[in-house]
């Protein structure tokens, strides 16, 4: 039995690091291994395991500015007990400083939030400045460094100075039973109980609604453009929904045909259950290291426009180079693939991307986990094999 310590925010099933890291620490729970995990929270499945230990980290007003100066000290003092009994520490990001194993989801060093209200941009200032602090401290000693993505990997190795040969990109996996696609009874009942449309395209559109990182003031502008008879839902929760509420009342009120109507439907549960009924997933990001949503799309069968930097999209085929958005502020370029989308049929749209999502479909979240246990086994080797030999002198 090996030990494990890993140092993040949230072991939860939401969201794209999070859900990663329970995948993690699930894999490694289930192999028999003893698990530590120093967070705000974690997921009941994991707490119910007995060789599973957290170590919880106090949320202070619910407040990450205060929090994790907490999550830090908490980390590094765990991180010294697991490795004096021969455990491997896996931090991610700055999450705290230990120089074993380090695995980046997201590289502050790549991105700056964009806040529109003057005490937002104060807050999301200071904590910007401290991230990119932390992010370059943790990341400097770590022997071993996961990426989500080679956009991930190229980010550290070009704006932090990673050497290139720490890295290894390791892609995220998927509950193939969770995100598969829906037959056309599935999803005409899936429709029916989310009440969305029978005879209407719907299209989703999921991410956090605090900054403009996710990119919905683009969609936004080519939504009031296309004057399609069609849906488009807005799953995600954050300061700007309300804003976002209200611009899209008065765009109806003045519209001559409002037929391109939205809805808000804040945060949401049944994200999987929404992809396997949609027609199309709009993914235009500023920044996204790897784009969790977009994989989920496709492997429920929806096709998902994104944008061309995002992580996911380097894993796409050349067959579905059309839905990469070079620009995420191209309202034109974003227009013309949404009505090359809505002009298609449904089963044309998936039809396109069948074969991309059987193939993402077969890499399951223990895949991903197991590939880095092997990782770590083979540095664990290394390190083995080049410690210093005494010599031997004859007499």
């Amino acid at each position: 039995m090996s030990s494990y310590l890993l140092v993040t925010g949230d072991f939860v099933k939401t969201g794209g690091m999070d859900r990663a890291n329970f995948a993690l620490a699930s894999y490694l729970a289930r192999q028999g291994d003893d698990v530590h995990l120093v967070a705000f929270r974690a997921d009941d499945a994991l707490l119910a395991m007995p060789n599973v230990t957290l170590h919880r980290v106090a949320k202070p007003l619910n407040s990450y500015t205060l929090a994790l100066p907490l999550l830090a000290r908490a980390g590094r003092q765990c991180a010294y007990d697991i490795a004096a009994r021969g455990g491997r520490i896996i931090v991610n990001g700055g999450a705290t400083q230990y120089p074993d194993v380090n695995w980046v989801h997201y590289v502050h060093a790549a991105f700056e939030p964009r806040f529109d209200s003057l005490p937002r941009r104060l807050v999301g200032s200071y904590n910007h400045h401290h991230w990119l602090r932390d992010e370059r401290q943790a990341l400097r000693g770590p022997r071993v460094i996961f990426a989500n993505s080679n956009r991930t990997r190229r980010d550290l190795v070009e704006r932090i100075g990673i050497d290139a040969d720490r890295v290894h990109v390791v892609y995220y996996g998927i509950d193939p039973q969770q995100y598969r696609p829906a037959n056309d009874q599935e999803r005409a009942g899936l429709r029916q109980r989310l009440r969305l449309p029978m005879d209407r395209k719907v299209v989703l559109f999921v991410g956090a609604m605090s900054d403009r990182r996710k990119g919905f003031d683009t969609l936004f502008e080519a939504w009031q453009r296309l004057d399609a008879d069609a849906l488009l839902c807005v799953v995600g929760a954050g300061s700007d929904v309300r804003k976002w509420e209200r611009r899209a009342r008065a765009a109806s009120l003045r519209a001559t045909s409002p037929q391109s109507a939205i809805r808000f439907l804040g945060h949401r549960n049944d994200v999987a259950d929404l992809l396997r009924a949609a027609d199309l997933l709009v993914s235009p990001t500023r920044y996204e290291a790897y784009g969790l949503a977009v994989h989920e799309a496709v492997c429920c069968g929806t096709p998902a426009i994104v944008s061309a930097d995002a992580g996911v999209a380097e894993r796409f085929p050349a067959s579905l180079k059309h839905l990469l958005l070079d620009d995420p502020n191209d309202v034109d370029g974003l227009v013309l693939r949404l009505r090359r989308c809505l002009d298609a049929t449904s089963a044309e749209l998936r039809d396109a991307v069948r074969s991309f999502s059987g193939e993402l479909r077969q890499r399951s979240w223990d895949d991903m986990a197991a590939e880095m246990v092997g990782l770590l086994n083979s540095d664990r080797q290394e390190r083995i094999d080049t410690r210093p030999r005494p010599v031997t002198v004859n007499a």
